[in-house]
């Protein structure tokens, strides 16, 4: 059994990483039209390009939320980006994640459905403070 609790960061929601050396993580369509919210946010503030819907890009990092139609994607679909992310910061370790509230906007999901997927993800992630109590949990996996 290991024990997944570990220290985590939490930022005010609706708000920007303070300085230079953060990448924003932000929920796109896979069309990447970066046109509205958080991922409008990326767009402008973080060199996300347009076109790309997935991954990284400038200091930002896309997690499709919905298709190249602007079709919510399902929950299984968005779990697997995230999870693609989580793989992308373990193999990161020296760049920090601002983590926005990926799929609680346009794509209509709940704080219940998307936080509880990010409980793997590693210390140099910063989370939106409403998810903290999905977090903030003792866990053990087998």
């Amino acid at each position: 059994m290991v024990n997944t609790t570990m220290p985590r960061n939490y930022h005010p929601d609706n708000t920007m990483p303070k300085g230079n050396g953060w990448v924003y993580v932000f929920g796109s369509n896979l069309a990447g039209r970066h046109g509205a919210g958080a991922a409008k946010a990326a767009h402008v503030n973080f060199g996300a390009k347009y076109g790309v819907g997935e991954g990284p890009t400038g200091k930002a990092y896309a997690i499709p939320t919905k298709d190249r139609h602007l079709k919510t994607l399902s929950l299984d679909e968005v779990r697997d980006g995230i999870l693609a992310f989580i793989n992308f910061a373990h193999s990161k370790p020296e760049t920090l994640f601002f983590i926005t509230r990926i799929g609680c906007g346009l794509a209509n999901f709940d704080d219940d459905d998307i936080a509880p997927c990010f409980v793997g993800a590693p210390e140099n992630c910063s989370f939106p403070e409403p998810w903290r109590r999905y977090l903030d949990t003792t866990e053990t996996r087998t």
